[in-house]
Parts: structure tokens; sequence; C-alpha cells
């Protein structure tokens, strides 16, 4: 539990310094000799009434919001090495300097630093006390509202964690999908299961293709939140929920296998983000649409060169097995363009090995048309404190994936295998704005990069999709 308060009565207690004579003089000499306020440094300083003070580097100055986000990960990470649960942290400094929409941040920092990756046979969440003191009692009332509103959005971002580090052999697709019917019960989110025999029926033909191949079937989940019905504008949030991707007869190498269990991290982000906006109330309307599945290896499974027919009527030519997520977006955006009236779509999928090459761990991919749908989403990621970046898109690129024999072909050449993936999954959005988000290289680190990730899932594209989705700009923090 976090909460505002007003003093500093607990036993343990973390304090900020800024790297600056003048802010550490109140430390003595000897104190100063080995604690210097540099940036996420830390101290843990013993005092005569019996309290224990953590003391926390800032740096020279905070230019940048992940910056408080590592400050209050690293802090909590520290006290709980020494399993202290209960403590108040002094933010005034960090106030001073960013705002009081800081607490966003603070709060984001603190429940992510927090973070247990789930342990078997049993595992339990810690819990912890943390008071916020410094916030001047004319900020409580906005300090508490921030608060709130944050503490709904990380839940939906531990949920994507958890459900992204799960094993394989624990979240088959409808384990999946009741998870997913679970964590959003009391939200008033409607859910829709469609089951494999809907799937055919309706034509599905790229989700039953990949889906087939496991004797664990596939199924198809719709969120529906629609809380401004005044409002004709309905976002699509579509997620990728393959939840082992073993590359089908394209088999992965054995070095990329661990991974293939969280290949459902877009269908888990989406889930997460729309919690966050039902929690919150949020006065938008969205869709969440989530294809759930495994590619896996059997006597009838996919196989290059196969030509399989969408759920639009296009036939794909299948060059790659291992290019299962798109096969199944494709069917999923198009009959989101089809029957649920919406008016853009926004797709999130660990889709391709090439955007790890190009970006690396800590930056995802975006490609898209629209440069006003682009814009928003931008002051999204900037509120949120992830990292995105657009790949530019022209007419070559879409000729890449011209087929022969069909349609279209699920893998273009050698080169430009994320801009190609983005523009396949246009193909089927039916001319609306869309946007697709490449998360293959952050929503999982083997070693964490920032303070607030742990060894695992990350959560990507939660906090970014939640801020696109709620159009109330209020708060927002300040740029630097």
């Amino acid at each position: 539990m976090i909460r505002i308060g007003c003093g500093n009565s607990e036993n343990y207690k973390v304090n900020f310094y800024f790297k600056d004579e003048s802010d550490l003089k109140e430390l003595s000499v000897n104190i100063r000799e080995i604690f210097g306020g540099e940036y996420l440094q830390s101290v843990f300083l013993a005092k005569e009434n019996g309290t224990m003070s953590l003391l926390m580097g800032l740096g020279t100055e905070i230019t940048d919001r992940l910056q408080i986000k590592e400050l209050s990960a690293k802090a909590v990470k520290q006290l709980k090495l020494y399993k202290i649960k209960s403590f108040s942290m002094d933010i005034e400094k960090i106030i001073s300097a960013y705002g009081i929409d800081c607490i966003r941040d603070i709060t984001e920092g603190l429940m992510l630093g927090c973070y247990e990756q789930i342990k078997f046979p049993e595992h339990k969440w810690e819990e912890f006390e943390i008071t916020l003191t410094g916030i001047i009692e004319k900020e409580t009332e906005a300090a508490e509202f921030l608060l709130n509103e944050t503490i709904p959005v990380i839940e939906g971002v531990r949920f994507a964690r958890d459900m992204v580090n799960l094993p394989g052999n624990r979240l088959r697709p409808a384990e999946f999908a009741k998870e997913i019917k679970i964590f959003l019960n009391h939200t008033g989110v409607q859910v829709e299961l469609f089951d494999f025999a809907k799937i055919k029926e309706m034509g599905m033909g790229g989700l039953a293709a990949v889906g087939e191949s496991s004797e664990y079937p596939p199924c198809f989940l719709i969120l529906r939140y629609l809380a401004d019905p005044n409002n004709k504008e309905i976002t699509a949030l579509v997620g990728k929920g393959v939840t082992c991707d073993t590359g089908g007869y394209c088999l992965k190498p054995a070095a990329s296998m661990l991974g293939i269990k969280g290949d459902m991290a877009g269908g888990a982000a989406v889930t997460g983000a729309i919690y966050a906006l039902a929690r919150n109330k949020v006065k938008t309307n969205v869709i969440g649409l989530i294809p759930i599945c495994e590619n896996r290896i059997s006597p009838g499974s996919l196989l290059p060169g196969d030509v399989i027919t969408s759920y639009s009527g296009k036939t794909i030519e299948v060059i790659n097995t291992d290019a299962e997520g798109r096969l199944i977006l494709a069917d999923t955006i198009a009959y989101a363009a089809a029957n649920e009236k919406v008016t853009r779509v926004l797709d999130i999928a660990t889709l391709t090995g090439a955007v790890v090459n190009m970006l690396g761990f800590s930056v995802a991919g975006v490609v898209t048309d629209s440069q006003e749908f682009f814009e928003e989403f931008r002051s999204a990621y900037k509120r949120s404190g992830e990292r995105y970046w657009r790949l530019p898109v022209y007419p070559e690129h879409e000729k890449m994936i011209k087929s022969k024999i069909a349609d279209i072909k699920n893998v273009g050449e050698k080169y430009c295998g994320t801009i190609t993936a983005g523009l396949f999954i246009k193909a089927f959005a039916n001319g609306l704005p869309w946007l697709h988000i490449d998360i293959a290289g952050t929503a999982w680190v083997d070693s964490p990069i920032f303070e607030y990730q742990s060894q695992g899932a990350t959560g990507a594209g939660v906090t970014s999709i939640y801020y696109l989705c709620n159009t109330n700009r209020s708060g927002d923090r300040k740029e630097k």
C-alpha cells in the first residue's frame, strides 16, 4: 500500500540528495566521504534515535521522468534486501524539481521495484507499507488523485509481466483467456470468447491454420470498454496472443526457445491497458481483440509454400511458418474493421527479430502511415516514459510482400523485416488509420536495463496505450 502522508514517524526513511555541496552540508563529514549524491548512489545511515535512513543520490539534476522511476525503484529494491517493508519517502526535492505530477513516476517506480516474478509451486505478493512525505498541503489533493490513477495502471503492467513470465505449460490458450477474464472481472469490461469451432465457422483462416498445429485449441477474445457513448470514435487494440511459439516447421534455433513462452506479450499489454482504463473510469471507447493460440509442429501444421485464405478473403502465401503472428493479427484486424465499428486500429506484438537487431532491448519499433495517429501516440509515450522509434514506409516496401501466387505473402525480402511486417498488417485494416507496435525487443530483459525492471517480462506497452486512450490530458508533466 502506498499513501500520502504528512509526518516521518516510520523507523525507516528514504531521503534524497542532489550532488551539490549546499544540499549535502547537513550530512556529517564522515558520511560525505562515502556519499556524494551521485545518481542512484545509496547509503544506509543509522541515527541515534533508532531510525534508519536510506540516502539516495539524485545526481546534479533531474532531467528525465525515467530517472524518477529508477530512483524510487532502486530505493525499494535496496530496502527489500534487508526485508524492510514499511518506510517513508521524502519526495520534496523531486517535486520541487519536476512538479507534483512526478507522483506518477514515483508510484510506478515503487510498485515495479516491489515486483516479484512468479515462483512455483506457490507465489505470494509481498506487502509493503510506503508513505510519501514532503508534499505541501495545497498539493495533497492532486497528489492523491495522481497516486490513485497510477495504481491501476501499474497493476495492469504487473498483470502483463505475470502472464509473460508464466511457463508455456502453465498458460495454454484457454488458460490465458481464463486469466484475462478473471483479471477484468468487476471492471465493467464486456468479455466475449469465441472457441475453435466458431473461429473456423467465421473463416478465420490465419488463426485456424496456426492454432490447429497444437492439441490445445486456439480461441479469440474480444474485450469491449465503451464508456463514451456520445463519441463515435472507437479504437481497436489488437494484441498478439501466441502462448507458445516454436516457429512451426521453420523451427526456431535452440538458443531462442526459452523465450517462446512470452509471445503473447501484446495480448497481455492490451488487457493491462483496458483494465486500467476501466478501473479509472476513463471516458473513452476501446475494443480489445486478442487471438490466442500456440504455434507448434504437428502432422497437419502449416508448411512453407502453403496458401491460406484469411478472414478478409485475401489469400496469403506462407513463406515462413515462424511469421505466424501476422497471420493471426490479419484475421483479427479484418474482423475488427468489418464488425466492431472501430475508427482506427493499433496492434501490439512481439513480431520480429529484425526490430531487436535494429533498436535493441530498450526501444520498440512503430510502423504507421498516419501522421496524426503517430503524433497522438508520441504524446502518450512521452507521458509514459517508454521509448519508441517510428520507421519509414514507402511504396517500395509494400512491393516486397507481393506474392506471385496469392494476394500477399507473409514475409518480404531479406531486409526491412519490421517494416514489411507492419505493412502486411496494414493490408487487412480496410483503409482505417493503423499503427503497429513491435515490442519483440522490449517485452523481456535477461538482465534489467533500468532499475524498475526485473529479470523477465517488462509489461511493455501498457502505460503508453493507456495514455493514448486517456484523452484527459490534465496533469501532464512539464517537459524538461
